[in-house]
């Protein structure tokens, strides 16, 4: 009985164990497959869009988890249905890309960053991004394209950009401002990282003397910015970015004099205490040699002497939180005027002199908040003194502004890039002229103009792809005087690969005018000046077009950079010089004012060493004026038609350097007196440069040259300079037209052909 059990007990086990097997084979039969098809393994090859060669060592982030590719660009990932892939490589764009288990196998290209495009840019959009991933077009200059034609300070260095001109108001002082694209220099914002320094009174002079040796770019946007920056970015921005101290070389110094004798000294010192770093940069120009080659009895250049000294201090922090201070100060004595004047008739009407003195003082820092959202602190101050005699005329005027600015910065998602401020400025201006005498007769004094300028903005960059790229902006300001002023803008940009761009945008601008802080002409001459009414502030609306190319023709490369623009204006202020010879008149343009055209960059690097950098820049800048009901059209001054500049660089053996720099411009409508004699327009002329440089090692260079090579200067740039204090001008037999000194018909300096030699020195 027992064993009769046991066999029973033995079949059930067999039958127990045949069923599992079955029921195991069904399981393989029918799941497994299902297992293989859904694991199913995808092979990627990664490459190079151009060239179409492996990219070893490439990163592919799959749902946060990091991979890398082998040696031949080749990596196997298990793929259920549809996966995203974010693959990045060293030297090449960050992409995107979905992928199936449909194929067994996928090659994958990402395009190269060419560095030119691919440069770090803070203007466009108030943070660092690439300039290729800009939806705002910037330029960027480093000090080493300055440096193929040196000059002594960044206004004179900035003409060596397309579509940027500085333009010299007076003979006699040289004091000047910079046009964009056209536009006159009050429209022209310079910051200098990223804050408002430079601007109203100082923006004739504070642009002289920012040592080189603390510039570590350039960066240019044309058109308005103010629903960023406010007011005066209607014209452009020019942001001087300012070398981080912990990246600065320890000592560099450059020095250069001129057979005009010119001399100038920009040298720089790295200083490092725990967890500061310090760079201290100090510019001196001295030129103290009278020369009149015209013969009009007059100096040809403005005698000056200047000093200039930044510090800067990078202060290490946890988490590589910024914080950074710097202070400059500026003392700048300059005069032109009569070959004989001397300081004693500084002020006189005996000999005529126009003398300035200017003290400058800048304070600026940036402070990022210790939290984990990313805020910025801006804060700025400056005070500029100006004691000025232009004949027997003085003008002595103080400036204070105080400027504060909280940001935000903030990645919401992987499409959006938010940046919300708030942002503060204050401006204390007063002066020896009736713009702030006091309307008060029974209390006459000084009634000092205080003017708070509040605001607020807001800017959304979205990424819709990485070809497109959409930014919304919009800036709101109280001015005390003009009440609420918005300034939209939004911008796009389009871009099917790496190697071009399409960005077009669309802003408003506006400006509140101060006449006595920013028209030299106000201050110079025997005219005089009338308000003709309340001054409005000024709006622009612009539209701007911008694309970029870069083409590969064999070994040689060639960047195309094309724009168009358009600017309209209502409410301009100008000035009317041909009403009345003896006035010159301002109120609102009753009417409207355009500037628009278009401009070409063409930067070519062939497979010998030759580079060629060459621009063009065609503007049409005009306004239409209501006069006695008839609508006239008039042509802007000092706006030439056709522009442009070139830079050709070839490098020789033995470490020689050749460059042929230079800025063309064409025929500009020039301020006449009525029935002058001179020219309306002027001539088309150049003012080319030859240079060449040896480089003796890594750390010591030496360069010289021609200036002016063509020997270009205008001509009879002064009415009637015998008598500069109008003394006789009512004279019917010797003056029967009435002329009146004048120093206002400029359009180019009287300073021709010179040699200048200079060396360089950088220790690291």
């Amino acid at each position: 009985m027992p064993n009769f059990i046991c066999l029973v007990c033995l079949k059930e086990f067999i039958l127990f164990k045949i069923i599992q097997m079955k029921t195991l084979l069904l399981y393989i039969f029918f799941l497994v497959p299902q297992i293989l098809i859904a694991q199913r393994s995808v092979t990627l090859t990664l490459k190079d869009a151009s060239t179409m060669l492996p990219l070893p060592y490439a990163n592919v982030n799959v749902a946060g988890k990091r991979m890398i590719a082998d040696g031949s660009g080749k990596l196997s990932l298990p793929v259920q249905h549809q996966i995203a892939l974010v693959i990045s490589a060293t030297g090449y764009r960050t992409d995107t890309i979905t992928i199936d288990d449909t194929k067994a196998n996928a090659v994958i290209t990402l395009h190269a960053i060419d560095k030119m495009l691919d440069e770090v840019v803070v203007t466009g959009n108030m943070r660092e991004m690439s300039k290729l991933e800009s939806p705002v077009p910037v330029e960027v200059f480093t000090p080493k394209y300055f440096q193929k034609n040196p000059t002594a300070c960044l206004f004179d260095a900035v003409g060596m950009i397309n579509g940027v001109r500085p333009q010299l108001n007076c003979n006699i002082c040289n004091t000047g401002d910079i046009h964009i694209n056209g536009m006159e220099g009050p429209y022209t914002m310079v910051l200098i990282d990223g804050m408002p320094i430079v601007s109203a009174l100082s923006s004739v002079y504070g642009l002289s003397g920012i040592p080189n040796s603390i510039v570590e770019r350039v960066e240019v946007v044309k058109g308005p910015a103010s629903s960023l920056y406010g007011s005066e970015a209607m014209g452009g921005i020019i942001n001087v970015v300012t070398k981080n101290a912990q990246k600065a070389p320890l000592v560099s110094v450059d020095a250069f004099g001129t057979t005009w004798q010119e001399y100038n000294l920009d040298a720089g010192v790295k200083m490092k205490l725990k967890k500061a770093q310090s760079l201290l940069g100090i510019n001196y120009y001295n030129y103290q040699h009278p020369v009149d080659n015209n013969g009009d009895g007059f100096t040809d250049v403005t005698q000056q002497n200047r000093i200039s000294i930044f510090n800067k201090w990078n202060i290490q922090r946890k988490e590589n939180r910024l914080a950074s201070f710097a202070a400059r100060y500026v003392y700048e004595d300059r005069w032109g005027g009569q070959m004989n004047w001397s300081p004693k008739w500084r002020g006189t009407d005996s000999i005529y002199g126009e003398s300035i003195y200017t003290n400058r003082i800048e304070l600026t820092g940036m402070y990022q908040l210790p939290v984990k959202e990313k805020i910025m602190l801006q804060l700025s101050y400056n005070k500029h003194d100006q004691d000025s005699r232009y004949g027997n005329k003085s003008y002595i005027a103080t400036q204070k502004v105080s400027f504060a600015q909280l940001y935000w910065d903030k990645q919401l998602n992987t499409k959006h890039q938010l940046l919300l401020g708030a942002s503060y400025r204050y401006t204390w201006y007063d002066d020896n002229t009736p713009a702030t005498a006091s309307p008060d007769s029974l209390h006459p004094g000084n009634m000092p103009a205080k003017t708070p300028l509040p605001g607020v903005f807001v800017q959304d960059e979205w990424s819709i792809t990485t070809k497109h790229r959409l930014l919304f902006g919009y800036r709101y300001d109280y001015d005390k005087n003009h009440g609420n002023i918005h300034s939209p803008r939004i911008a796009y940009r389009y871009s099917p690969n790496a190697m071009s761009a399409l960005r077009a945008s669309i802003g408003t601008g506006f400006r509140v005018v101060n006449l006595f802080t920013e028209d030299h002409a106000a201050l110079t001459g025997s005219r005089q000046v009338v308000i003709a009414e309340e001054l409005k502030p000024e709006r622009s609306y612009a539209a701007n077009l911008n694309y970029t190319q870069v083409v590969h023709a064999g070994a040689t490369r060639i960047e195309f950079d094309v724009s168009a623009f358009y600017t309209y204006f209502t409410n301009k202020i100008t000035g009317d010089y041909n009403t009345d010879p003896d006035k010159i008149i301002y109120a609102n343009l009753h009417g409207h004012a355009v500037s628009r055209g278009a401009s070409v960059n063409t930067n070519i690097a062939f497979p010998f060493p030759l580079k060629l950098l060459i621009g063009a820049t065609y503007m049409d800048v005009f306004q239409v004026n209501e006069n006695n009901g008839v609508m006239e059209k008039s042509r802007q001054l000092f706006a030439p038609k056709w522009s442009g500049n070139f830079v050709i660089g070839y490098a020789l053996p033995a470490q020689f350097m050749i460059d042929f720099t230079g800025q063309w411009n064409g025929s500009m409508r020039l301020p006449l007196q009525p029935h002058d004699y001179r020219p309306e327009y002027s001539p088309w002329f150049c003012l080319a440069n030859i240079q060449v440089t040896k480089k003796i090692n890594k750390k010591f260079e030496l360069y010289g040259g021609v200036k002016n090579i063509f020997n270009f200067v205008p001509k009879d740039v002064l009415m009637r300079p015998f008598d500069p204090f109008d003394k006789h001008v009512n004279d019917p037999v010797n003056n029967p037209n009435g002329y009146t000194f004048d120093t206002e018909y400029n359009y180019a300096p009287l300073q021709g052909i010179k040699g200048f030699m200079g060396c360089r020195f950088i220790l690291d």
